[in-house]
C-alpha cells in the first residue's frame, strides 16, 4: 500500500518516519521523501496512529492526489538547489516538469489553486527566507548574498525581499542585529 506524507523534505525525515513505523509494528518495502510503500494495507487503527505519530513530528498524511502532487512540486522546488552554488542547467519551469512529470502550466494552475500562490512567487518566498537566514547568522555582505542565491544583481535581490517583507535587505539585518543585542543584554 503506498501512503504519501507531507512536508518530508531530507534523509532526516526519512529516518524520522522509519522510526515511526517501527514503533507502530508496521512493516515496509520503502520509505521514499513524500512516499512510504507498506508491506500490506493498514488497518484504521494503524493509519490513525500513524497519522498522529508523524503529526507529532510535522509530518501529515496526505489523503489525495492533488495534494501529493502539490507536495512532489514542493520537493522539487526544494531540489532546484536555490541556495546552492551550482547553476541551475535549466530553468526553473523545465526542472520542475521534468521533476514531476507534468506539464508546467498544469502544475502552476493546480499549484495556484491548492496555495492560493504561483510556483514563482512561492519560489522567491523560498529565496528570501534563505536570504534572511543568510542576513542573520552569516558574515556575507549583500553583494555576496545576491551571487550566492544566483541574484543577477544586488537591486533584483532588494526589489524581491522588499516586496516579501516590506523592508530592505540592510534594514532587516541591521533589525536582527538590534534585536540580538537586547536579547543578549537581558
Amino acid at each position: 500500500m503506498k501512503l504519501y506524507i507531507k512536508n518530508m523534505v531530507c534523509s532526516r525525515c526519512k529516518t524520522t518516519v522509519k522510526t515511526e513505523l517501527d514503533k507502530l509494528g508496521i512493516q515496509y518495502n520503502s520509505v521514499e521523501l513524500g512516499e512510504v510503500t507498506t508491506k500490506k494495507k493498514l488497518t484504521s487503527v494503524q493509519h490513525h496512529l500513524l497519522y498522529l505519530a508523524l503529526e507529532q513530528s510535522g509530518f501529515e498524511l496526505i489523503n489525495n492526489e492533488k495534494n501529493y502532487l502539490i507536495e512532489k512540486l514542493k520537493r522539487a522546488i526544494f531540489d532546484l538547489g536555490i541556495y546552492s552554488d551550482e547553476e541551475l542547467k535549466t530553468s526553473y519551469p523545465d526542472f520542475i516538469s521534468l521533476r514531476v512529470n507534468d506539464s508546467f502550466i498544469s502544475l502552476n494552475t493546480l499549484f495556484s489553486e491548492i496555495e492560493g500562490i504561483t510556483i514563482e512567487k512561492y519560489i522567491i518566498k523560498q529565496k528570501v527566507e534563505l536570504v534572511k537566514e543568510l542576513l542573520g547568522h552569516n558574515n556575507l555582505n549583500i553583494t555576496e548574498i545576491a551571487v550566492k542565491m544566483h541574484y543577477s544583481n544586488v537591486a533584483h535581490l532588494s526589489t524581491e525581499f522588499k516586496s516579501i517583507t516590506g523592508l530592505t535587505p540592510l534594514h532587516f539585518r541591521q533589525l536582527r542585529h538590534i534585536s540580538y543585542k537586547n536579547h543578549s543584554i537581558n
